[in-house]
């Protein structure tokens, strides 16, 4: 029983460790690198987890980014320029908003042509609706009483 306790403890002591994320603290000369630093972080996704910028990641290419980030912002480079070389580097999936141009131009306009085709479908079948409503109100007379006759057979005795 001893050792069961000492398994677990010792499993659980692997996960803490595990869960336990670095914490990386940068020096700037002032608040407004600090600051821009924070939002490319976030804007920048980690080329191996795909699903998170480089400022939750853990991955060691995201910490080779947060520090090559600190670098240039710390040489004077403007956000654009620091982006562009991000995307020269690593491509535009890099961005998490990716720029509007070349390839992309279809990812920024999918969504309005998918609206576009949605409302035409909505007008096509509006139209075939009233189109098939006003065809049965152009029914004779005849038409019309061999149609009840079908419905109220249809109904059957109650």
């Amino acid at each position: 029983m001893k050792i069961y306790f000492r398994a677990v403890a010792f499993m659980l002591l692997l996960v803490a460790s595990a869960t336990q994320a670095v914490i990386e603290t940068y020096q700037f000369n002032s608040p407004e690198l600090e600051e821009r630093y924070q939002t490319l972080s976030f804007e920048l996704r980690c080329p191996k987890c795909q699903n998170q910028n480089i400022a939750d990641s853990d991955a060691p290419i995201a910490k080779d980014l947060r520090k090559l980030l600190h670098q240039q912002l710390q040489a004077g480079a403007s956000n654009s320029e620091i982006q562009e070389f991000m995307v020269v580097r690593y491509g535009e999936f890099v961005l998490y908003r990716p720029r509007f141009a070349g390839p992309t131009i279809l990812l920024w306009l999918a969504p309005v042509l998918l609206f576009i085709c949605a409302v035409g479908v909505v007008f096509v079948s509006f139209g075939r609706r009233s189109e098939l409503s006003s065809s049965a109100e152009d029914l004779s007379e005849d038409e019309r009483q061999r149609l009840q006759g079908l419905l109220d057979d249809k109904e059957g005795p109650s």
